[in-house]
């Protein structure tokens, strides 16, 4: 099991709850594919929970990431 510390986080996205918030959205995302493409990339990168990959990939710098700014609704 990897363990990743909010320190190792926040060094690539400037707050470990960003991190954690960028992470867990690119896991829903690969959730989205087809076990069989998703389970290739897995075995390639030796982790075994899309958390854990999507953790994997933003530590590293392979995940990238920009914000977008909210748009106010009108009441």
């Amino acid at each position: 099991m990897e363990v990743f510390t909010p320190h190792e986080v926040a060094k690539s996205t400037g707050s470990k709850y960003r991190g954690i918030l960028v992470a867990a959205k690119f896991a829903r995302y690969l959730n989205e594919f087809p076990s069989s493409s998703v389970d290739t990339w897995e075995q390639t990168e030796g982790s075994r929970k899309l958390t854990t990959l999507a953790l994997k990939k933003l530590t590293t710098g392979e995940l990238t990431f920009r914000e977008l700014r909210r748009r106010r609704t009108e009441a």
